[in-house]
């Protein structure tokens, strides 16, 4: 994996918990807008759109990048639409980052040919 695929796969990983985390607000500030007094939608929504909207270009470039296959860019763009999708692409990512960082040290090392 080179160093461009490496950042932007880092990219995606960094802001699908941000973006889970405001997902997960913007749902509480809804039910709290229709029960209490309090609106904090229009912020929060503000927030959870910039967030997606990050995620939606970081997902294009990691794809692009990382020439993932259709069913894996499909996973990706799926987990980012449901509440907690974001917390589980991150495990995913930072898995599939040190699985390369290990991959990379063995050929690096010459334990393996590929």
């Amino acid at each position: 994996m080179d160093l461009k695929t490496a950042s932007a796969l880092r990219r995606l990983r960094l802001v699908s918990a941000p973006e889970a985390i405001s997902f997960l607000l913007l749902l509480v500030c809804s039910v709290l807008k229709r029960t209490t007094d309090f609106n904090a939608v229009p912020v929060m929504g503000m927030v959870h759109g910039v967030l997606f909207v990050l995620y939606l270009i970081f997902w294009a470039d990691a794809w692009n990048r990382a020439k993932w296959s259709l069913k894996t860019a499909a996973l990706y763009l799926v987990l980012s639409v449901l509440p907690a999708g974001g917390f589980f692409a991150e495990r995913t990512l930072r898995r599939e980052a040190e699985d390369a960082v290990i991959a990379s040290r063995a050929r690096k090392e010459g334990i393996v040919n590929a």
